[in-house]
């Protein structure tokens, strides 16, 4: 079984390189499972509706968030009627949506669970305890669980890898933008990276303006963030192979696709 995840979209950029290449990478490695984290899909900040169905059409069969789940206020419009979208299963009882979702190809079901890390982002619920009890609740149903890590801090980020190792098929971190190199199956059968990186905007910071960012770092004075709408532009992914009987990965392959590591069909 082979799983694609796609990181963190940025803006319209990021939305134009899922619409060109989701199609073409399904073609290369004819993944069963194909899932975006997509809570910067709307100018670098949120989701909407709209959007959330383009990812679909464009051969996602998941969305995933993060903290910036609710910086578009219509989300709190159809988030409970949108199935195949999880947003952080920590935040506090009775916030809408789901933090765990179950997706099928033929006979494999796969549970996907996004949790949001704790270490310089808002205090939530405990994600490992949360994962412990939506682990559990998934293994009722599939031995194939993964689970997207949206958190700041790489420690924190190993660390539930490392918790959960033989436990789920994959924890894949995303939120900090830039792909790791350390991608790597652990010794208990779950694939991990500690962050998948952003598609988007190449040249700019992030994701967004660069010129911006500067300004920011350089006078510590209020600056506006905004993304790039021309130039050149990104895809980081990541393939995961799982075994099908016991739900554990076998090999996990990083993805960049840039002017500098050009994509061959």
């Amino acid at each position: 079984m082979k799983l694609l995840f796609v990181g963190d979209i940025v803006g319209s950029p990021g939305r134009d390189m899922v619409q060109e290449y989701v199609p073409r990478l399904k073609k290369k490695y004819n993944p069963h499972f194909t899932i975006i984290n997509g809570e910067n899909a709307a100018s670098g900040k949120g989701i909407t509706q709209k959007i959330y169905r383009e990812l679909l059409e464009s051969g996602a069969q998941a969305i995933t968030l993060g903290n910036h789940a609710w910086d578009k206020r219509e989300i709190f419009d159809f988030i409970d009627d949108a199935p195949l979208m999880v947003r952080p299963a920590n935040f506090p009882e009775d916030t809408p949506g789901q933090g765990i979702t179950y997706i099928k190809d033929g006979g494999i079901e796969l549970a996907v669970i996004n949790l949001q890390g704790r270490t310089f982002l808002p205090p939530l619920e405990d994600p490992f305890r949360v994962a412990d009890e939506l682990v559990e609740e998934a293994k009722k149903r599939t031995p194939h669980i993964f689970v997207d890590f949206h958190a700041e801090a790489t420690s924190e980020k190993q660390a539930l890898a490392w918790y959960l190792d033989g436990r789920v098929s994959a924890v894949v971190g995303t939120h900090t933008h830039v792909q790791t190199a350390d991608n790597r199956v652990l010794p208990g059968g779950t694939g991990f990276i500690t962050d998948v990186g952003m598609t988007g905007p190449y040249d700019g910071i992030l994701g967004t303006d660069r010129e911006a960012v500067l300004k920011k770092f350089l006078t510590q004075l209020p600056v506006r963030f905004e993304i790039p709408k021309k130039g050149r532009t990104q895809l980081s992914a990541v393939m995961i192979d799982v075994d099908k009987a016991s739900g554990k990965a076998t090999k996990v392959e990083r993805i960049l696709i840039n002017d500098d590591h050009p994509f061959f069909d």
